[in-house]
């Protein structure tokens, strides 16, 4: 599938570009996004280089992964990163990160609400998934707002980059 580009009131989600190198870069030297999702610690420009010229466009390419970046209308700012990944036949995972200095401002709601939406219109989706490491507040946060049912806890699930395993969330949103 072709990336696509999708609206709100206040954002413009779309395939990462090659301009967009830099300010993955700075985003992902934010501790909390190295403690609370599997990107390489350290995070180096390699890692954003190859994340947003290869293994983000293959994902759509492959019709697997479709990872967009969330950018504020009003000032072309980065906001985070938002993906739907397939898992199974009609269940997706919603994965996303915000910038440090873009939080707060109910712009991952926004985002991750159009990306999930598309979802559902797009993709034969009867169920999506999320899954956050447990004490990840504000991920949390924003999948309750999203009407996520939390479903339990997963004891131990996965080893974090801190090299121990850690407790994680589970929740879901299936079609009505």
């Amino acid at each position: 599938m072709d990336p696509v580009t999708l609206e709100t009131g206040r954002l413009v989600l779309r395939a990462f570009e090659p301009g967009d190198v830099d300010a993955v870069h700075d985003a992902c030297q934010d501790e909390d996004i190295q403690f609370y999702t599997p990107v390489p610690v350290p995070f180096r420009r390699q890692h954003a280089e190859k994340s947003v010229l290869e293994e983000w466009p293959e994902g759509w390419a492959a019709d697997k992964d479709y990872v967009l970046g969330a950018f504020r209308k009003d000032s072309a700012a980065l906001v985070g990163s938002y993906c739907l990944t397939k898992v199974s036949a009609g269940v997706y995972e919603l994965g996303y990160w915000a910038v440090k200095e873009q939080r707060g401002q109910g712009y991952s709601v926004e985002a991750a609400r159009a990306l999930c939406d598309w979802g559902w219109a797009t993709l034969d989706v009867h169920r999506i998934e999320w899954w956050a490491m447990t004490g990840n507040t504000g991920s949390r946060a924003v999948a309750e707002r999203l009407g996520f049912t939390l479903e339990g806890t997963l004891r131990n699930r996965g080893i974090a980059n801190d090299g121990k395993p850690h407790d994680w969330w589970v929740g879901g949103l299936v079609r009505a």
